[in-house]
């Protein structure tokens, strides 16, 4: 966190929260949403500007109950989460990135949900790979130690009963099959899964 903002936030100590301005979509693109976009559920729009992302990307943290924001100075603005916390990507040098533009490492877990979206784990992160990617992991699965075709794959999906790896860093990492459905105003599964709060709101 920027020093700036811990001094913003010890002098201005009760400045009310935000919810519902801020969106994380699918791809890893933070997204502002106005009155309007809000009312009619739709993500917003993408912010593009380089600094401002930068800074958000500093002071992006998580609170103890696992709701996500973006501590702005001496306001903290809530994130809401079109799929996990964070989202990764593919690197052909660097392995797998974060939309930070950190490197997603010591991956210890994945999990594909029954739509076929790809989540990783490390110790700290949750990150779901943008469905641009998904093609380019297709040659790094095994079924039983040997090369999955697509078809088997989505036989997989349907009938996980068969042990599913995915090597990443010269690690083979065990897949798990899991849910991804849509909770209402609770939610993600996923959230309810991994402890993280897809759409934080003022508890009234």
């Amino acid at each position: 966190m920027d020093d700036i903002v811990r001094q913003a936030m010890t002098k201005w100590p009760d400045v009310p929260h935000c919810h519902g301005w801020l969106a994380l979509d699918a791809r890893g693109v933070f997204r502002m949403r106005d009155e309007a976009t809000q009312k009619n559920n739709l993500l917003g729009d993408p912010i593009r500007h380089t600094a401002l992302l930068a800074f958000i990307h500093r002071n992006y943290a998580c609170d103890a109950e696992g709701a996500w924001y973006f501590q702005n100075g001496p306001q903290r603005v809530y994130v809401d989460l079109q799929a996990t916390p964070f989202i990764a990507h593919t690197d052909a040098n660097a392995g797998m990135m974060l939309h930070d533009g950190q490197p997603l490492k010591n991956i210890t877990a994945a999990y594909l949900t029954e739509e076929g979206q790809l989540i990783l784990q490390n110790a700290t992160h949750l990150a779901m790979l943008d469905d641009r990617d998904v093609a380019q992991c297709l040659q790094q699965f095994r079924i039983e130690g040997k090369p999955v075709e697509d078809a088997q794959l989505m036989q997989w999906l349907e009938a996980p009963d068969k042990k599913l790896d995915l090597l990443i860093d010269d690690k083979s990492i065990p897949v798990t099959r899991i849910e991804r459905i849509e909770q209402n105003e609770q939610g993600l599964e996923l959230g309810l899964r991994f402890g993280f709060v897809s759409r934080p709101r003022l508890r009234v």
